[in-house]
């Protein structure tokens, strides 16, 4: 068994959740995402998927950050909406970062809007982005990361629905 302190595997993290769902609420908490989190849960996955419960400020909350930290996996949902809010993009560079950091699972799920908006930050998407320039100046081109994965740890689904 190799030792922990000497490996920088994922494996060797505390996880509370096999899945973190990160999503706008708006576009689709009561649709897409809920269907998507009864079905993992069915499956015996451990999903993580905020509630109203939890408390609403300027940044993510602690216990937030504390369960994207510690889950094996994270799938987004991007939607038209989910870049206008300032709360779902710091969730965003959390969970870049524990893709970096820790070795964490991305799957990004396009969800009624274009993969190709989401890199070139075009369309709805691209311009919610613009309104956040200042606040996530560093971190806007990693959207870009999301719709070209195409390694093993990253795959994304287009579920480019009409309206």
């Amino acid at each position: 068994m190799a030792d922990p302190s000497s490996s920088s595997s994922s494996s060797f993290f505390q996880r509370s959740y096999d899945v973190f769902l990160s999503f706008r609420g708006e576009d689709t908490r009561n649709n897409f995402t809920a269907h998507l989190y009864k079905e993992l849960r069915i499956k015996g996955i451990n999903t993580f998927s905020d509630d109203d419960k939890l408390e609403r400020g300027q940044v993510i909350s602690p216990a937030l950050v504390a369960a994207i930290k510690n889950s094996m996996f994270s799938i987004i949902v991007l939607s038209e909406n989910y870049a206008s809010s300032r709360w779902c993009l710091e969730e965003l560079v959390k969970i870049l970062e524990c893709k970096e950091s820790r070795g964490q699972r991305v799957l990004p799920i396009f969800y009624n809007v274009d993969p190709s908006d989401v890199r070139k930050h075009m369309g709805k998407f691209g311009e919610a982005l613009a309104k956040h320039e200042e606040n996530f100046k560093e971190n806007m081109g990693r959207c870009a990361e999301l719709e070209g994965c195409s390694h093993s740890s990253c795959k994304f689904i287009w579920l480019g629905f009409k309206k």
